[in-house]
Parts: structure tokens; C-alpha cells; sequence
């Protein structure tokens, strides 16, 4: 039975971390993965701007020996009417999995309902289930593990945080979100998490003062304040989110060795500063190159090749 990636939720807390283990090995080792894929290909739509999840997905499929298959929707006959249900069905007949990059979450629903291969998301307005992995990685390799660990989420209750917000549940992670009033994650995804991570001995909360939710914290993370199609309310955003900015002020309160991450691209100055971004507490780029190594593991797991 084929398996799909397109939430977080889809994973097990025992598969996850299989996939972190996994991830590490392929990052540790790459030339034993190096032919993992040979014969095989993968299709990458992208139906929304990309820089990191398309080089990294293309540079994981052929550093493991397959064949990316990078297309946009106006390549596409998507982009003349045909449905996503017929392209799924014709590309399963072509290539081993399909990674699509999109807007509604219904999308790739609809796609993985037809298609006969597996289907990632690899962005969706709903999750970003493969940053996640990447962000799990990242800190794992800087704290030596995850159980325990509080992750403070700083900004607009977007995609990245509801999968966030899974896989730190999951792991047993204590997640905090600060985000200001009436910018909070989807309640559904709020009550799920907090009901994995009862079962996981850990919490989720849900506030608005950002930097007593920094407090004691040992990652700090934030994302931009207007995502992808977002951007006729950046004006107003813009008046809306600065006290949720991830400055020094926020890193002094968290813990001493704390971590800052952002899944990128940054508007400087708005939600992260210079000083932080390029400080010496930022795994940014660190948690960029584990892109490549998570995504290069989840296709490999998804094809049972490991």
C-alpha cells in the first residue's frame, strides 16, 4: 500500500523519528545513498514560487541516483483546464513519486485520491510538512535530543507552525506560539497537537505577550509576516506584527545556548534582525541544508528503499 506525505500528521511519532534517524545516516553517508534511487523519477510541480524546497528536491532526487522532473503549472496542461485528478493519473504512469508545491491543502488531497504512486507536500497553505522535517534535524544535531526541549513560534499562526506544532507534539516537545490577536494557528490543528503531546507528556500553548513566550526557551523560530498570496495585506501586517519580531531583546530572556531558526527567505528587519539572524545563537543555514538530507530520506522511506 503506496504512502503519501502531506501532513505531519501522517507520520507516527515511531516513523518520524525513524525518519529523523534516517536523515542523519543520509547526511552523515551520503555516498551509501548515492544510487538509492537509480531508475527512478520525480516529478516536482510547483504551482507557487520556490528556491529551497526546488534546489533541494531536485539536488536529493539526483545526489541519490534518480531523475527530478521539475515543472510548473503553466507547463502543464493543468494551466489549460486539465484536472489535478488526470495529471496525477498520467504522471503515476511516468514517474515513481509526485512532489507538489501548492495553495489549497484539498489540492493534494485531491491529487494523492488519484494518482498510484506517493504524493509529498512540499508546501501547502494548510502545512509545510517538509520543513518540519528539516527543523526537527536541525535540532536534534545542536541539542542532542528533542524530548523535553520548549520551541517559542513567533509570528503569523501559518502553515509552518501547524506542522510545526505536530512534530514537536510528537516528539514530546513543549511548543509556545505568540502571535497577535486574531493571527492564531487553525484551532483544529491546536486541539490535535495538544492531544498528541498529552500523550507524549509535553504542551502546547497558544499566546500573545511574545517575549514571555520566549522566556526559558531553547529554539526560537519565526517566518515571515505575509506568506505566499498574502501579499496585499503586507501593509498591514506590517503594522500589526512588530512587537512579535525575533530581536536581541527576545534571545536575551530564552535560554543561555538558545536557537534560532527561520525556514526562510527573511524579510531583515521585520520579523528577524540582522544581529539575530547572523548571530552566534542562528542554525538558519544549517536548518536550510537539512532540507536536502530529510527530503533525500523521505523519498527513499516512501519508496521503501531503506
Amino acid at each position: 500500500m503506496k504512502r503519501d506525505f502531506l501532513s505531519v500528521d501522517d507520520l507516527n511519532p515511531e516513523e518520524l523519528a525513524f525518519l529523523l534517524d534516517l536523515s542523519a545516516k543520509v547526511k552523515a553517508q551520503p555516498g551509501d545513498y548515492s544510487e538509492r534511487l537509480h531508475g527512478r523519477s520525480v516529478a516536482l510541480i510547483f504551482e507557487k514560487p520556490s528556491t529551497r524546497t526546488r534546489v533541494s528536491f531536485e539536488v536529493a532526487v539526483a545526489s541519490a541516483g534518480g531523475h527530478p522532473v521539475p515543472l510548473s503549472s503553466a507547463e502543464l496542461q493543468l494551466g489549460r483546464g486539465e484536472t489535478i485528478e488526470d495529471t496525477g493519473r498520467v504522471l503515476s504512469r511516468y514517474v515513481d513519486v509526485i512532489v507538489l508545491r501548492t495553495f489549497e491543502q484539498e489540492r493534494l488531497e485531491v491529487l494523492a485520491g488519484a494518482a498510484s504512486v506517493p504524493v509529498v507536500n512540499a508546501l501547502s497553505d494548510f502545512e509545510h510538512p517538509c520543513q518540519c522535517l528539516a527543523d526537527l534535524l536541525t535540532i536534534r544535531e545542536l541539542k542532542g535530543e528533542l524530548g523535553g526541549l520548549t520551541l517559542t513560534y513567533l509570528g503569523d499562526g501559518n502553515n509552518v507552525t501547524h506542522s510545526l506544532m505536530l512534530g514537536c507534539a510528537k516528539m514530546g516537545m513543549h511548543f509556545r506560539a505568540a502571535t497577535p490577536p486574531g493571527f492564531e494557528p487553525i484551532p483544529l490543528i491546536v486541539e490535535r497537537a495538544s492531544e498528541i503531546a498529552a500523550a507524549a507528556g509535553s504542551t502546547v500553548s497558544v499566546a500573545h505577550d511574545a517575549v514571555e513566550a520566549c522566556r526559558d526557551a531553547d529554539v526560537l523560530y519565526t517566518d515571515v509576516w505575509a506568506s505566499m498570496g498574502q501579499e496585499a495585506e503586507s501593509e498591514e501586517r506590517a503594522l500589526v506584527f512588530p512587537s512579535y519580531a525575533l530581536d536581541q531583546a527576545k534571545v536575551d530572556v530564552a535560554k543561555e545556548d538558545v536557537t534560532v531558526l527561520h525556514c526562510l527567505p527573511a524579510h531583515r528587519g521585520q520579523e528577524i534582525t540582522d544581529g539575530v539572524i547572523d548571530g552566534s545563537h542562528s542554525a538558519v543555514w544549517d536548518q536550510a541544508e537539512n532540507r536536502m538530507h530529510t527530503q533525500k530520506a523521505l523519498l527513499l522511506w516512501l519508496l521503501g528503499l531503506v
